[in-house]
């Protein structure tokens, strides 16, 4: 993530004859425990964060807790990760990256723990906090690890890291929604187990950090100097607007749609799904036929346009008509993922390290969600349920027009780009 490092980053990422006619089973097969352990504990961080949405409807209704409070556990989460963007690459340099993914996760088993005895939704909310914290720390060093600690190419490495995110972009909401069948209790403390068993085996069996003469340099204030770019800046302003309709589905269609958590789950596995299938096979193709940036322009048109869908069911009153809407964005979602991020790195410059750059877009990205997710149950309040849908096509619009700045040339999308760009989540 943002402080993969840079030996790592700046390998090749061309396989050989022999590399391509490695079976993806084979390549998984010769993986060390490191990688599988990680790659492990990578899949229970990404379910968490489908976790909360099929039961934010349980949630208002066990403890009377209205929309602008339910989307701060969202708001919350995500303002945290902005700030964390500036320290998780000085914090893999200073204490080393092992340590560093360690604390995170041990954030995420207390943060994710003491929810099952949450009385109010202010205490949700203030353990949030240190959830979106601990997420941070752990998947801005998890992709790292498992490059450095692989066998073979690099190319199978970052394959490890694709089947953990798509599994627990997919499957998160499922156990969300399964558990909190029973009570909106039971995901927090299935996803604070399995977390713990994560933990356990992250601080046993990884090796230990290397010697900090040994790690590239990285200051808090470097992420925030790379926007001296403009190109950078303008594309990180272009993807905070469309972060911010990413987050007006995630904060405000389970309040919409007011389902039970088992069907909001169906609906946000089928977002997660297509998000994970749309970053990792459909983008570069996309891109290798009209550019990245046109990629990009294609995506968040058609992310407007599923808005407006959405905007229609509420309008209407037709539920099905939103979660179809919220299935269908998991397509520009995926896309965009991967294309925003490496349109943003080629525009980088070649003086900055790619792991500070993308921390300085992502620094910028997390605020537009931030801001968003905040916002949207207030628009609601004081325009009407369906403004939301429409202030995100107007972000969608907003988007374009910056996304239209970036000057940038064709080019081959990295390999990685799809998993820098799931911090987003």
């Amino acid at each position: 993530m943002t402080v993969t490092d840079d030996k790592a980053a700046s390998a090749s990422a061309a396989a050989s004859p022999d590399d391509e006619r490695t079976s993806m089973l084979e390549m998984f097969r010769m993986q060390p425990r490191a990688v599988w352990i990680t790659a492990f504990a990578a899949t229970i961080a990404f379910m968490g964060i489908g976790l909360v949405d099929p039961i934010l409807h349980s949630i208002a209704e066990a403890l009377n807790a209205p929309p602008n409070k339910l989307t701060l556990l969202f708001g919350v989460y995500v303002g945290v990760q902005c700030v964390a963007m500036l320290v998780t690459g000085w914090s893999a340099y200073r204490f080393g990256p092992k340590r560093t993914l360690t604390v995170g996760l041990v954030c995420i088993v207390l943060a994710s723990g003491i929810s099952v005895l949450a009385g109010d939704i202010d205490q949700l909310i203030a353990l949030r906090v240190l959830w979106g914290l601990g997420n941070a720390l752990f998947l801005a060093t998890a992709l790292a690890f498992i490059v450095s600690s692989a066998k073979g190419d690099r190319h199978g490495a970052i394959m490890m890291y694709e089947a953990a995110l798509g599994i627990g972009l997919a499957v998160g909401p499922l156990l969300g929604a399964t558990l909190g069948e029973w009570t909106w209790r039971a995901p927090f403390g299935g996803t604070a187990l399995l977390m713990l068993i994560g933990a356990i085996l992250c601080a046993i069996m990884l090796p230990a950090d290397s010697p900090r003469a040994t790690r590239t340099p990285v200051r808090i204030s470097d992420p925030l100097k790379a926007l001296k770019n403009r190109t950078l800046t303008i594309a990180g302003i272009g993807s905070a607007f469309y972060t911010g309709a990413l987050f007006t589905v995630i904060a405000w269609a389970p309040i919409a749609m007011g389902l039970r958590p088992i069907h909001a789950g169906m609906i946000f596995f089928g977002w997660g799904l297509l998000t994970a299938v749309a970053g990792v096979f459909l983008a570069t193709p996309l891109a290798r036929a009209i550019g990245e940036k046109g990629g990009v322009l294609t995506a968040i048109t058609g992310y407007g346009v599923v808005m407006a869908l959405a905007g229609i069911g509420t309008l209407t009153g037709e539920v099905w008509l939103i979660g179809l809407a919220v299935v269908l964005s998991g397509l520009p979602s995926g896309i965009l993922n991967t294309l925003f991020t490496d349109l943003a790195m080629a525009s980088g410059g070649t003086d900055t390290p790619r792991s500070v750059s993308s921390a300085g877009f992502s620094f910028l990205r997390w605020a537009g969600a931030a801001i968003a997710a905040v916002l949207v149950s207030y628009l609601a309040e004081w325009f009407g349920e369906v403004a939301p849908w429409w202030f995100a096509v107007g972000y969608c619009a907003v988007a374009l027009g910056a996304v239209a700045m970036v000057r940038t040339k064709k080019r081959k999308v990295a390999e990685d780009a799809a998993l820098i760009g799931a911090e987003e989540f």
